[in-house]
């Protein structure tokens, strides 16, 4: 093997993740809908793929340890699992000490589950299709396959470094014409881009410069052609992509907003961008759930909205008295909201007020996964509070070396 190869190799590390047949379709299937070009598709099936499964790190259920038969088949959907995998679940019990003891430090799980559609997936997925896209005319044009996910992924990171840096020479101006008011919000008003604008392109490298992200980051930066900015007006000019930008003041970029247009013209949220690419400052937060509950979006949350606490509720719990399906986490209060939390967006409880015995149990018994603050705030029945003094107790009796709980 030449070194270039053996380097690509040790690139993905090794992890036996049960559903990884799923993942590539999945992957596969939103190429196609993209239309991605033939280069692009073969590298997200090669590449990407390996990299979803041996070096993607999520919280669950986005990427789930599994050393159980019974957490098997919970997640695997159907009755009779692959006879590998159970398999290395006997070997892997057979190895375990005595429940009486502790294991090993670093014991690694047998078998890994990766959510196909999550919204940390997606969120990387929709980063390399960036950076892909805005290959044509580089080195790269052609070769795709000669980098693997983590070299593609440090070189977005480093140009996007060099875009901030970019962004204060100040060399692009705010052209009105290029925007329409589409909401008013109570610090500022959310404007979207006008795909049929002749300053289309300007507009969208004046919000660049001011937030210091790609948008409007174009290699030809005098004719406003080629690179990142490319890669989003194309989409934008061909109706295949929406932009939004909260604006305060005099028409100051606070918010950048994408969507994908989807068949019958749904949207599906892509990114939700502050300054430098950071989450929105949560002053912004009632304005950004106005805009979300404003649009016909579909689909999950992405990981941006996540990151500021914000969450879409399923169908099955929207109330008449809501107004809206994206929200705020904290604003989950009944137990049905809260156990659909605890399944889906476990990392978002500690923003809960959580009252309910049922929740209280489960949070408990699943400590080891949710934020420590989920837990150490959280009410506690009398019952659970007994249970848990009892458990610490039972641990620091004498020969039970396991960590009191």
């Amino acid at each position: 093997m030449n070194p270039g190869a053996a380097a690509a190799a040790s690139a993905y590390r090794p992890r036996d993740v049960v559903n990884a047949p799923d993942i590539k379709q999945r992957i596969r299937e939103r190429s196609a809908a993209r239309g991605d070009s033939q280069e692009i598709a073969a590298w997200l099936a090669n590449h990407f793929y390996r990299h979803v499964i041996g070096n993607l790190d999520a919280d669950p259920p986005a990427v789930q340890p599994i050393s159980t038969q019974a957490e098997l088949l919970r997640l695997h959907r159907r009755t009779e699992p692959a006879a590998w995998a159970l398999e290395r679940l006997r070997a892997h019990a057979a190895r375990q000490p005595p429940p009486h003891e502790s294991p090993a430090a670093g014991a690694s799980a047998p078998l890994w589950w990766v959510e196909p559609d999550s919204a940390p997936l997606l969120a990387l997925e929709s980063r390399l299709l960036e950076f892909l896209s805005t290959r044509r005319g580089t080195a790269l044009q052609g070769k795709l396959q000669r980098i693997n996910c983590p070299q593609a992924l440090a070189r977005w990171t480093l140009e996007h470094l060099a875009f901030a840096r970019k962004s204060e020479s100040g060399w692009a101006e705010h052209r009105p014409g290029a925007v329409r008011p589409l909401l008013r919000g109570q610090l500022g008003v959310f404007v979207e881009f006008d795909a049929q604008s002749p300053d289309l392109r300007a507009e969208m490298a004046y919000e660049s410069q001011m937030m210091r992200h790609c948008l409007g980051q174009f290699s030809a930066r005098g004719a406003l052609r080629g690179g990142y900015g490319e890669h989003y007006a194309e989409a934008c000019e061909q109706g295949q992509l929406r932009l939004f930008s909260y604006r305060t003041g005099t028409a100051q970029p606070r918010i950048t907003v994408s969507a994908q247009v989807l068949d019958g013209g749904r949207l599906r949220i892509d990114q939700i961008k502050g300054k430098q690419n950071r989450p929105p400052i949560a002053r912004y937060l009632a304005d950004v759930l106005a805009l979300l509950n404003h649009l016909d979006a579909d689909g999950e949350a992405p990981a941006d909205a996540l990151a500021m606490g914000i969450v879409r509720r399923p169908a099955h719990l929207l109330a008449s008295g809501h107004t809206g399906a994206w929200c705020a986490a904290s604003e989950l209060h009944t137990e049905a909201e809260q156990l659909w939390l605890l399944q889906a967006h476990p990392a978002l409880l500690e923003q809960l007020d959580i009252r309910s015995p049922l929740m209280q149990w489960l949070v408990a018994a699943r400590r080891d996964t949710v934020p420590v603050p989920a837990f150490e705030r959280m009410p506690r029945s009398a019952a659970l509070q007994q249970s848990l003094e009892l458990a610490r107790r039972r641990a620091g009796s004498p020969g039970r070396t396991g960590n009191p709980r």
